[in-house]
């Protein structure tokens, strides 16, 4: 008997998707190479710039981020929706993918978005790569709402952290899914304080000058909005844990109805949301989880092609 339809399900998670890298690593490595591949968030922008074959170059991008550059690929401003126009990110992506259509990918993909307005999951599988990648990675209040066919677009998070269901409904008969959110809960903050790192860092304690010139115009509102009062968080961290835990209670729920075949669980509660910088961690860990998990998915292809485990 052939082969089962292998569906790869990369789930959203900020910084801790670069995990993914490792993942897509290490099932390479063993052979193991799917028939359809869905993201959510940073799980669609991984898997796309591997079908496009730029991993390599995601890779050594990821590994060279440090705090200050995170910084400087954001352009700051105080209205469009969203705190972070997201143009300069936009432009990185636009410079090695140019203008690839996502149906040109060499294996079926699609990202999952929310629709602002009505709420609905939406599937996009056509079109623009770039476009569906803005669209799919549009942390509400932090990045403005991308606009496509007559609809304003946010991460598909808020709906759909771990597609899975896509996968099925494209006709994948074994799924593995790359679950994110597997090792958050009582690992989200510094052993010393109360504080959740899911912002990864205090952008005015890591910056003084920020700090030193926020007293008017756009320095006075990162102050207001990424600033520390009596050992509370920020309004910035406030808001990105809640997405944080949205996301994780999201991902259970689904995951109860619409489980996967295999879940790669990488071991990412020590890594922060919006930690970046700590790509190396976060690609170890993904090369490790999968490694535990070949063994299950060795098993389910056995079953579904036929052969005894």
């Amino acid at each position: 008997m052939p082969r089962p339809v292998i569906g790869l399900a990369l789930g959203g998670g900020g910084a801790r998707g670069w995990a993914h890298i490792g993942v897509l690593r290490a099932l390479a490595k063993a052979n193991i190479k799917p028939d359809i591949l869905c993201g959510t968030s940073v799980g669609a922008l991984v898997g796309a710039i591997h079908l496009a074959g730029k991993l390599d170059v995601i890779e050594d991008w990821a590994r060279d981020l440090t705090k200050l550059r995170i910084v400087g690929y954001l352009d700051f401003h105080v209205s469009g929706g969203g705190m972070i126009g997201g143009n300069r990110l936009a432009a990185v992506m636009r410079r090695h993918l140019g203008e690839t259509a996502i149906e040109s990918l060499p294996v079926r993909f699609t990202c999952v978005a929310t629709d602002l307005v009505t709420g609905h999951e939406v599937w996009l599988s056509r079109g623009d790569l770039v476009d569906a990648l803005r669209a799919t990675i549009c942390l509400p209040g932090v990045f403005s709402p991308v606009g496509m066919d007559g609809r304003w677009l946010v991460d598909g998070a808020l709906v759909n952290p771990l597609p899975v269901s896509v996968c099925r409904a494209m006709g994948a008969q074994i799924v593995i899914a790359v679950n994110l959110h597997a090792d958050v809960v009582g690992r989200t903050k510094l052993a010393d304080q109360s504080i959740p790192r899911a912002a990864g860092f205090d952008l005015l304690q890591e910056f003084p000058e920020v700090a030193n010139k926020a007293e008017h115009g756009l320095g006075a509102w990162l102050k207001g909005i990424f600033g520390r009062a009596g050992g509370a968080p920020s309004l910035f961290g406030v808001m990105v844990q809640s997405l944080n835990i949205m996301q994780d209670r999201i991902t259970r729920s689904r995951l109860a109805g619409e489980p996967p075949d295999v879940s790669i669980s990488p071991r990412l509660g020590h890594i922060g949301l919006l930690e970046f910088d700590r790509a190396a961690e976060g690609i170890a860990e993904g090369a490790a989880a999968t490694e535990r998990a070949l063994g299950e998915i060795g098993e389910a292809i056995a079953v579904y092609s036929g052969h005894p485990a």
